[in-house]
């Protein structure tokens, strides 16, 4: 309807042109008859074509390129660890994992910690399997530093473990198991601490008792070099399946109270006496707010996201309890023993490598997939600061 009275005006209005243009003689050169004959068919072809404004045309849609995020690798192995010694991951957000692992202002892949265990350091030949000589102790800690160790404390391991906070690339945890007088630190760690800055940790028996042994060692943990951790109160019972939560909770809860006591700090670890735990003993620690525990068992270094433990008893070493079933790699984290700690020195050290390598050759995959999957939500990978 609006396009039939479109077309009647236009008609009108050249006829009015028509009227009012007609000269009282004609030109040569004028063609009255073809004008009209040029307009109207002008007006019908505007007519045939609809009026187009800038919101009526329309506009092919821009396609949205979906990314599709790469698989992520499988978690790192090595032949380096005994057979039935896996690692085991615990970081359950993959997002925060790999945020954690890629921020250049944490620890790179392939940092290691080797922990060890020292039971008893005899100034003399030692006697017992438990033991090892000053002089091999000295060996041990001299042959770490020359191969590129250094010593760290608990807070430092627990933030790695957690968060991969920076540490050194080649990091040693060495634990003291047991109570001693300060002149034991003094005569076998001390050296190292002014040397190299070194610090050591005592897995502390907090009985209520002995006076003389808590004031020494309070003025040790003042200094700051000497790092007090749990390691029951009875100590000397060690924890099956066949203990109670009550007594779980006196040695767990218990260390924690004394500590807090006399050494004025809270211990954030517990070494299990005897190298005893369950998955029942492993929640109660939990539960009470330990953040890391150790085992006597030397399965191999640990890094960030990654235990190696065992599932099941190994037939070659009886004595140690598998961890695996615990369900929770941070509660039962490994330990070498110092009289064999030296031979493993070269492993760890190729254990890094080899975890720093494979990280390189999945750092693609995994950024490609964090910016796809994580990065809506977490936010970029931090800038180097």
């Amino acid at each position: 309807m609006r396009q039939i009275a479109r077309f009647l005006l236009i008609l009108c209005l050249l006829a009015v042109i028509s009227t009012a243009c007609q000269p009282a003689q004609a030109s040569p050169t004028q063609d009255l008859n073809s004008a009209l004959t040029q307009a109207v068919a002008t007006a019908l072809a505007q007519l045939a074509m609809p009026t187009l404004t800038p919101s009526s045309i329309p506009v092919a849609p821009t396609a949205t390129a979906v990314r599709t995020p790469p698989p992520l690798p499988s978690t790192f192995q090595t032949d380096l660890l005994n057979p039935l010694d896996t690692p085991h991951t615990y970081m359950q957000d993959s997002c925060q994992y790999l945020l954690d692992k890629w921020n250049p202002n944490n620890s790179a892949p392939g940092t290691v910690v080797m922990t060890i265990m020292f039971h008893s350091i005899s100034k003399d030949k030692a006697t017992d399997v438990n033991q090892i000589s000053a002089g091999d102790q000295k060996k041990l800690m001299n042959d770490l530093h020359d191969m590129g160790f250094q010593a760290i404390n608990m807070q430092q391991m627990a933030d790695f473990m957690e968060r991969n906070a920076r540490i050194p690339p080649r990091s040693v945890l060495l634990i003291v198991d047991d109570r001693h007088f300060a002149s034991y630190f003094d005569d076998h760690f001390r050296p190292f601490y002014e040397q190299w800055g070194w610090p050591v940790v005592n897995a502390y028996i907090a009985k209520d008792e002995r006076p003389d042994l808590w004031a020494e060692n309070a003025a040790l943990s003042a200094e700051g070099w000497v790092d007090y951790e749990a390691h029951g109160v009875i100590h000397n019972i060690v924890i099956t399946n066949s203990s109670s939560d009550e007594f779980m909770l006196g040695e767990l809860q218990g260390a924690i109270t004394n500590i807090q006591k006399y050494l004025h700090k809270t211990p954030i670890a517990y070494i299990w006496p005897g190298g005893g735990f369950t998955p029942r003993a492993a929640q109660l620690a939990r539960q009470v707010g330990y953040h890391l525990g150790f085992t006597v068992n030397p399965r191999g270094p640990v890094m960030f996201n990654w235990v190696p433990l065992a599932d099941q008893v190994d037939p070659q070493r009886p004595y140690s309890i598998p961890e695996g079933p615990v369900n929770d790699p941070l509660m039962v984290l490994p330990r070498y023993w110092d009289t064999d700690a030296r031979a493993h020195l070269d492993t760890v050290i190729q254990i890094g490598k080899q975890a720093m390598a494979y990280a390189e050759q999945n750092k693609a995959a995994e950024l490609e997939y964090y910016d796809i999957v994580c990065a809506p939500t977490y936010g970029p990978i931090p800038a180097a600061q």
